[in-house]
């Protein structure tokens, strides 16, 4: 399932504007399994959630602190 959002491209005179939908996708550190983490990468958060339990739902954070969080990954700070 994707959701939709307004381009960035689109002005906000007279309505017209075009929608671009944003799916999950697999993290790239999942491997494999079905035993996964799926991401959802947005303006103005970022979305979490178990691939095996979608149904409850999703972690949503601030897209500058999941960049971090990224960035201390990569870097072994965590």
């Amino acid at each position: 399932m994707s959701e939709w959002r307004k381009s960035s491209y689109s002005n906000s005179v007279g309505g017209n504007c075009v929608e671009t939908a944003v799916p999950w996708r697999k993290s790239s550190y999942s491997g494999a399994t079905n035993e996964c983490v799926e991401v959802r990468p947005g303006t103005p958060e970022v979305k979490v959630r178990d691939t095996q339990h979608r149904d409850l739902g999703h972690l949503a954070f601030p897209a500058c602190e999941w960049s971090s969080f990224l960035k201390d990954l990569k870097e072994r700070r965590l």
